[in-house]
């Protein structure tokens, strides 16, 4: 009960934060929806800004305790929230066409980050949250991957930063830039859902791609595709922690007592096990329970779990120093580009050797 206590004033500091963020992200300035930015992005500012402005706020013994806690474990809740957005049975009959770009734009982007960190002399964890937050699903992937390979919240926000720079290029230049080179409408949502980062920006860039196309479809069918491609969380964190474990026992020292049991990503098993929920209640005949739950429940979810991820972007603000940040942040973004373009070269050339590039929905 007392550790609670010591965590309240921290939680509710970061609750609060990512609310005024969450309301900042639903607004529209002229004809641009802030959307596209997001409230995680609103949040980790905030967060980094308050400290820049009063540098004693996170480690004060008040708010110590909460914002670790929110940066840690809210995170891990979010992530696991977010599976009861997944119904695994349409992803595998949607999004099943689009599994080749998938596979293929992972690969790329994950092993150009590989390569890279190398030549820039990067820091390795920094190197690998973003090759996984390009590759995968934007700031989700990051949130996943950060506990599983023991990042701090500097190499978080770091990374998370330059994810949100390439999420706004994207959002923003990606329609012109598709319908100026003939990509059809199908080949535009497997573009924007391979292509782009986050989801908020998916659906920017497809939205705005159906004005431009004047074709209904693209918007479903590119959140499908980055459905898809957010499963592969699974596969990615177990791949990083039997490796993190495989350097421990190399490395020798405290070898012994270090397995894979101390740092499994569990929170992942909860995540698989949301999406089984779902996925179970779409093969249940329609009632007035399963119109409830799809209608209600996961939506309900969907925003849980973003608003949970604003909160602890929020908490990794509180403990960054934004200084230090823009001052280490050439090599980071110079990396970012390099995913980006390998991402985006490499979708564009399998939907060529697919078929998909010319097709519309």
């Amino acid at each position: 009960m007392q550790s609670l206590k010591t965590k309240i004033p921290g939680l509710l500091a970061c609750a609060l934060i990512a609310g005024a963020a969450t309301a900042l992200a639903g607004l529209r300035l002229g004809g641009f929806s802030l959307e596209v930015i997001g409230a995680p992005v609103f949040a980790i500012l905030a967060g980094m800004l308050l400290t820049l402005a009063c540098p004693s706020l996170a480690p004060s013994e008040t708010f110590r305790d909460g914002i670790k806690f929110t940066s840690k474990k809210i995170l891990q809740w979010a992530v696991i929230i977010l599976g009861f957005s997944l119904d695994l049975g349409t992803i595998a009959s949607v999004g099943s066409k689009s599994l080749p770009v998938i596979v293929c734009t992972i690969s790329a982007s994950l092993l150009t980050a590989f390569l890279l960190y190398r030549a820039l002399k990067m820091d390795a964890k920094v190197a690998t949250l973003i090759g996984v937050g390009s590759s995968i699903c934007g700031g989700s992937a990051i949130a996943a991957t950060a506990p599983v390979i023991d990042a701090d919240d500097t190499q978080v926000a770091q990374s998370i930063s330059v994810i949100f720079l390439f999420n706004v290029l994207a959002a923003l230049v990606f329609p012109a830039f598709g319908h100026a080179i003939g990509l059809g409408s199908e080949g535009f949502a497997v573009f924007a859902g391979t292509a782009v980062n986050d989801t908020s920006s998916v659906t920017a860039a497809a939205s705005t791609a159906e004005s431009i196309y004047g074709a209904d479809g693209i918007l479903s069918a590119a959140v499908t595709v980055k459905l898809t491609r957010t499963l592969a969380i699974i596969p990615i964190t177990l791949v990083l922690a039997l490796w993190r474990t495989a350097r421990a026992k190399k490395a020798g020292g405290e070898a012994g007592s270090f397995s894979l049991r101390q740092i499994f990503p569990f929170f992942i098993l909860f995540f698989i096990a949301a999406a089984l929920v779902t996925t179970l209640m779409g093969l249940l005949p329609e009632s007035g329970l399963t119109a409830l739950y799809a209608g209600r429940f996961v939506p309900g979810m969907k925003w849980l779990a973003k608003f949970f991820i604003a909160m602890a972007m929020c908490a990794i603000g509180l403990n960054t120093n934004l200084v230090d940040l823009v001052k280490k942040g050439g090599r980071p973004i110079a990396l970012g580009a390099c995913c980006w373009a390998a991402i985006t070269a490499v979708s564009i050339a399998v939907q060529l050797l697919t078929g998909i590039f010319y097709t519309d929905l």
